[in-house]
């Protein structure tokens, strides 16, 4: 990301841009800087735009040939073609000496780094990584905007937040909007004002159904179970998201058991790292052995809906009575 910056900011600018990576929001901001420091004046006439797998590399090479039409460059978005991950050497080879009033910008969730049309990027441009802000860095972003509009928080409510909004910087960003709204000329943001305001996803409240089971506080484990349902989240999607949860609870609870820190556990799990305590406070109430049966039961759970010998809704609420016993 600094690379970019830096290049936007000297006028210096590469060929060819490779923007990859889970965190959607960093690479959409990323990506509309690039095509504003590229084509200055909203140039329309000199920008095109490519999605998705079905995408002509004759024809991407053919348009890139094009002079510019008064103007000093032709930018060529192409997002999600997955190019990265199969062989693509005709692109790969043309990169290595298209016009130099041609610029590309790829925007791709996954990437090959072995891939020939890769290294053919990192060669002649750049391929930034945007990966999944850990804690202080999602921090640091939220007070930044918070500043911008003389808000402050303190940091038990702003655990609360990162842990509610816990679903990418896009969503993120739509609840700050919507807290900051809410506060109203309020400048400190308490957490009653995050629980009023912030939508609370539904992983949040598998995480405290299954919290309520294992602390075996039945009845507030099945009237979370109720609420789901009057959501109109189907029994089926809840049995998923609580396998999920039990999955995440044996990985983290097995990798506490080896000694990791909490860094080392988000990233082999794939979590954010403000969510790792969390995680093993709540694997802390169970045995390497209940999450494993807790796996298996619900298996067999979901065989017996499919085969039609159980009803959906009561197939999840004889899991939760079992467990919360």
């Amino acid at each position: 990301m600094r690379t970019i910056n830096e290049d936007i900011e000297s006028g210096n600018l590469k060929p060819v841009y490779l923007l990859f990576g889970e965190e959607e929001y960093l690479k959409k901001q990323y990506k509309e800087k690039l095509i504003r420091a590229m084509l200055p004046d909203g140039d329309t006439m000199n920008f095109s735009r490519f999605e998705g797998k079905g995408i002509l590399i004759p024809k991407l090479i053919d348009l890139a040939e094009t002079l510019p039409f008064f103007a000093e460059r032709r930018v060529i978005l192409v997002e999600e073609s997955g190019f990265f991950k199969n062989a693509s050497a005709d692109l790969a080879d043309y990169m290595l000496q298209m016009p130099q009033s041609t610029c590309f910008i790829f925007v791709e969730k996954e990437v090959d780094k072995r891939n020939r049309l890769y290294k053919a990027v990192k060669d002649i441009g750049r391929a930034v990584e945007f990966q999944t802000p850990d804690e202080k860095t999602l921090t640091r972003w939220v007070l930044g905007v918070l500043k911008k509009e003389h808000k402050k928080i303190t940091q038990p409510t702003m655990q609360l937040f990162l842990s509610r909004t816990d679903s990418g910087m896009e969503h993120m960003e739509k609840e700050l909007e919507k807290l900051i709204c809410y506060v109203g000329d309020r400048e400190v943001i308490h957490s009653e004002d995050v629980e009023a305001i912030c939508t609370e996803q539904t992983e949040n409240k598998i995480f405290d159904m299954i919290h309520m089971v294992a602390e075996k506080r039945q009845k507030e484990a099945l009237d979370l179970y109720y609420d789901l349902l009057a959501l109109k989240e189907p029994p089926m999607r809840i049995l998923f998201l609580m396998v999920r949860q039990f999955n995440i609870l044996l990985q983290v609870k097995a990798m506490t058991l080896q000694g990791m820190d909490n860094n080392e556990i988000a990233k082999r799990a794939g979590l954010r790292s403000f969510t790792i305590r969390r995680y093993r406070s709540q694997a802390g109430r169970f045995t390497i052995e209940q999450l494993k049966k807790a796996l298996k039961d619900c298996a067999e759970s979901e065989e017996a809906v499919k085969t039609g010998r159980l009803d959906d809704r009561l197939s999840v609420e004889l899991l939760l009575v079992k467990y919360s016993r």
